[in-house]
């Protein structure tokens, strides 16, 4: 008996000293505190139908996310969920947030998150991207929506939007976690030739040595304020949305300085979606017929196979309309899809 006591005595320390540790370590991998606004700043209204709050968690590379996170009001039990991101060189403010609000409001829990180097996530450098470690933010993204008591471990999927589209598809090629992956208006990949390519990694290492010199990183000036007349559509496009009320916001990449110059360069290289034929999990692709960036989601779709594998088709849209256009955005689709292969 004496010794009974003694051994439960001593699981009970290892447990408390188990738990501390755990706690420890928590505290170890989010040792970022994040400055994170506390009002209402998205660039679309907010939802009664649902609780709003700001989250934060780490990737494996040490950097600090920052996110919204949206609930169902009046939820219960364990939920499917939902981790959403884009455009590219776009925040959570903009369309990745409405996307997660339009979803929570359909019963998902769902997260938008900035990428990492930008918006309120951590990083340094900032404003630079990297289709590796982008990719994992969307692992990390699911990583913490695994651990939380509300969610359903074996029912999360993933939107991308925009260039964060085959990003999205990228991480369900890695992450056997993510059981359905929407990519919306999937940014357009890379269509240059080897000489172009040539080229164009010629001038950003032209500019490596130009920012070395400097001691900073040279922004490549987002969306422009002016365009002439015979600017191609999509870019006029680009400007109502980045450049006006629709969309603008302050943390915006592309409503104000853009990217590093240099930041284009670890794409060059990037095997993007190599493997996308060995995704077993859902995908849903959707893209507007009027889209400038329809091929990417028809070259992407090729890659793919499986009959959980979709491609939608929105007429008379944009690449744009999928934004924000909700009446054009799919969300009855989403939902269903969301609902039946998770």
């Amino acid at each position: 008996m004496h010794k009974k006591i003694i051994t439960l005595f001593l699981l009970g320390i290892i447990a408390v000293q188990t738990a501390l540790a755990t706690e420890e370590n928590k505290k170890e991998k989010n040792m970022e505190t994040l400055n994170l606004t506390t009002e209402w700043d998205k660039t679309f209204p907010k939802s009664e139908k649902v609780n709003h709050s700001k989250v934060s968690f780490v990737n494996r590379y040490g950097i600090t996310l920052a996110a919204d996170i949206y609930i169902p009001k009046n939820a219960n039990g364990k939920l499917p969920a939902i981790a959403v991101s884009g455009p590219y060189g776009a925040v959570k403010e903009q369309c990745s947030g409405l996307y997660a609000q339009t979803m929570a409001e359909r019963g998902f829990l769902t997260i938008a998150f900035d990428p990492s180097y930008t918006g309120e996530s951590s990083g340094h450098p900032r404003y630079v991207s990297s289709p590796d470690i982008n990719t994992e933010d969307f692992c990390a993204a699911v990583d913490f929506l695994s651990l939380r008591d509300d969610v359903d471990a074996e029912r999360i999927g993933i939107i991308g939007i925009c260039g964060w589209g085959g990003l999205a598809v990228n991480a369900a090629i890695m992450d056997t976690r993510i059981k359905a992956t929407v990519s919306s208006t999937m940014g357009a990949f890379d269509s240059m030739d080897s000489s172009q390519r040539y080229e164009a990694r010629k001038q950003l290492n032209a500019q490596r040595t130009i920012d070395a010199a400097n001691g900073e990183y040279e922004r490549a000036g987002g969306v422009p304020a002016q365009l002439p007349d015979d600017a191609p559509q999509f870019m006029k496009d680009y400007q109502a949305y980045y450049k006006t009320d629709r969309g603008y916001h302050p943390r915006s990449l592309n409503s104000n300085e853009g990217w590093n110059k240099t930041t284009d360069l670890s794409f060059l290289t990037f095997p993007l979606l190599s493997y996308g034929d060995e995704i077993r999990s859902a995908v849903l692709l959707i893209h507007g017929d009027k889209a400038y960036s329809l091929d990417a989601s028809k070259d992407a779709f090729g890659k793919l196979k499986g009959d959980n594998k979709e491609l939608m088709i929105i007429p008379d849209a944009s690449h744009v309309d999928l934004y924000d256009r909700t009446d054009i955005i799919p969300f009855d689709k989403l939902e269903t899809f969301f609902n039946e292969q998770m």
